[in-house]
């Protein structure tokens, strides 16, 4: 790197939420497409679970309805990965990289990893580990404190919408 280069951008984030349910019922909640399709901004997940699999996440019809809302149109992908390691119901790590925008879509994948851990009486943490290097329009829009264009409420807003459907059977807007 020559003196006039700026250093790369390396941003992690790190989100832990406990959630009352077991960590199968969390895993079934982070990979089945019409569970995910059920909370925060809703979508379609599809992961081929082994090291090379891919992660495919399509827009759901609340979400087409938003962004339209909006004046914009969603692709027919909204994320796409590779998944690094699945091992149910405790771990699951893949690259992960936004394409609702061209801005994002030209951001590097990152790694998204999902920590389940079993704790005392019923009950899970979920932690989220984003590594995000040199996206800093991903890092803001998933970070949750952007809400320019829509950016809502991120890793932050998912946890909590998934926390509050598997302990209660509603979304938090509900």
């Amino acid at each position: 790197m020559t003196s006039t280069e700026a250093p790369p951008v390396t941003t992690t984030q790190v989100y832990r939420v406990f959630i009352k349910a077991t960590a199968d019922a969390i895993w079934t909640a982070l990979t089945d497409p019409e569970w995910t399709d059920r909370y925060a901004y809703g979508g379609f997940v599809h992961y081929d679970l082994k090291p090379g699999g891919a992660l495919v996440v399509n827009p759901g019809q609340e979400m087409l309805d938003g962004a339209a809302a909006q004046g914009w149109e969603l692709p027919d992908v909204i994320i796409d990965g590779e998944v690094i390691e699945a091992r149910r119901p405790h771990l699951l790590k893949s690259t992960w990289r936004m394409l609702m925008d061209p801005g994002t879509a030209a951001e590097p994948a990152s790694i998204l990893t999902y920590e389940i851990k079993e704790v005392d009486g019923g009950v899970c943490s979920l932690t989220i580990i984003h590594e995000l290097p040199s996206s800093p329009l991903t890092a803001a829009l998933t970070a949750g404190t952007d809400d320019v264009d829509g950016g809502g409420g991120g890793h932050p807003w998912i946890l909590s919408d998934l926390k509050s459907l598997l302990e209660t059977g509603k979304r938090m807007a509900d």
